[in-house]
């Protein structure tokens, strides 16, 4: 019987310096899980667009090929800007830690795409969602998490990795602490629907928590909610609700600074609210508050409306 040509083959030098390399974001640069399986996925890329090109003969005209193909087949310059940082990152670890001369991505840029404006929830849109009613264990938790989302503009993987320890703070302080990109905490303020969404989910948690699992917000299986299932969920309340948008989590982020913003006038403070570096990533929103401005003044001004 003929051997299985699979079997034969010799393993590809790339994918074992690879798992070097991510070994290394492991335990060097103490990436999270999510963060190092982007890294493989870009880079393994890289190998499917240079199929049997060794990385020590990587060259530029090798990259740029590459990002002409991916922006071929539609991939935006933001995708395509990540994966060359991808890339990037593991050939300057292998200048540093395997003896390689030089990085083929150095000054190469992704094309650019035309930037679109985060989108919000209107404040209407926004109760239709959260008002919906909750009735099992596992709408209870729903309500509390994009109450919560929604309340304090969290991230989804924020959201996903709260503990009941933050639960006694959102009790007593009403806020609640979160560590963000760059591993910076927050205090972020926690409204009293939000407040009164966790303390029904608490009421019901034991139901479907174990026993030994620390997660204010846990799964089918009792463990720790992946953030893949808050997603389908809060595509199901949505839908549900009658809501005519797809609705991921980070649009709840992306409406709880808009409506903030509205409300306040205050930049900054939703700046800090949000765990941006920069003033200029929060500026977007004024884009949004400017929008929903026009969109007030066109319906309401008599000499606005187009004969």
């Amino acid at each position: 019987m003929a051997a299985d040509p699979a079997s034969t083959q010799e393993p590809d030098p790339r994918r074992e310096l690879l798992l070097a390399y991510l070994e290394h974001l492991s335990h060097q640069r103490h990436l999270a899980a999510g963060t190092r399986h982007n890294y493989q996925q870009d880079i393994e890329a890289l190998f499917r667009l240079n199929p049997g090109v060794a990385l020590a003969q990587m060259q530029p005209q090798h990259i740029r090929r590459s990002v002409a193909q991916l922006h071929a087949r539609g991939l935006g310059g933001r995708t395509i800007a990540h994966m060359l940082s991808a890339w990037r990152g593991l050939f300057t670890w292998l200048a540093r830690h395997r003896g390689y001369s030089a990085n083929p991505c150095l000054g190469l840029r992704a094309p650019k795409s035309p930037k679109g404006l985060p989108k919000a929830l209107s404040p209407e849109a926004a109760g239709q969602l959260l008002d919906a009613p909750a009735e099992s264990p596992a709408e209870l938790r729903d309500k509390a998490m994009f109450e919560l989302a929604y309340s304090s503009g969290l991230r989804l993987a924020e959201l996903v990795s709260l503990d009941l320890a933050h639960a006694d703070s959102i009790r007593r302080d009403a806020e609640v602490t979160v560590t963000g990109k760059g591993s910076k905490t927050r205090s972020v303020p926690v409204g009293a629907k939000a407040r009164a969404a966790i303390e029904a989910w608490l009421a019901a948690r034991a139901s479907l928590a174990r026993a030994e699992v620390p997660a204010l917000f846990v799964g089918a299986r009792g463990e720790r909610i992946a953030g893949g299932v808050v997603r389908a969920r809060l595509a199901q309340w949505a839908q549900r609700a009658g809501l005519p948008v797809h609705v991921h989590p980070h649009v709840l982020r992306h409406s709880f600074a808009t409506h903030v913003l509205q409300s306040s006038g205050d930049l900054r403070a939703v700046q800090e609210m949000l765990g941006h570096s920069s003033i200029s990533t929060t500026q977007v929103y004024t884009h949004l508050d400017f929008q929903y401005l026009a969109k007030a003044y066109d319906a309401a001004h008599p000499r606005a409306k187009k004969k």
